[in-house]
């Protein structure tokens, strides 16, 4: 298949943006203290967003005649973002998303710059916004930690 890197590059992103959703949804039951009420809305946006991407790059990967990871364990093995089964504080939890974000956001960069290589116009399509977005969060984040 010619597209079979561009695959592993988005099945990759896939398996991060599960693991990372289900570690949002942690941190979304588990956050306390003074930023609950912000943090709790915010890290809901955010594992609703992952997920929305899980779902963008599994239509992608079908769309380019691949197939997308399809198991839990498919997608904890293929991921770099770790779980956390932790109860950090919440702002070591942001921390940890800014961490997790900024490996997430190289990703996607590398992934659109090599899809643009093969002249995979539609990934990279996909996959630019994306990385505009997570350019804006990183920023936010560290705004954030910054305060």
């Amino acid at each position: 298949m010619k597209n079979q890197a561009i695959v592993n590059d988005l099945n990759a992103l896939l398996a991060d943006s599960i693991v990372f959703a289900q570690k949002l949804h942690h941190y979304h039951w588990r956050v306390s203290g003074e930023s609950f009420y912000q943090l709790h809305a915010r890290f809901e946006e955010l594992y609703d967003r992952f997920g929305d991407l899980s779902d963008e790059f599994a239509e992608r990967i079908l769309m380019i005649g691949g197939e997308p990871l399809a198991s839990l364990a498919d997608a904890l093995a293929g991921a770099e973002i770790a779980e956390d089964a932790s109860v950090p504080s919440a702002r070591v939890m942001v921390e940890n998303v800014r961490d997790d974000l900024r490996l997430f956001h190289g990703k996607v960069r590398a992934a659109g710059a090599a899809a643009d290589e093969v002249g995979d116009k539609g990934s990279a399509g996909v996959l630019d916004p994306i990385g505009d977005d997570l350019e804006k969060e990183l920023w936010m984040l560290g705004a954030y930690l910054d305060g």
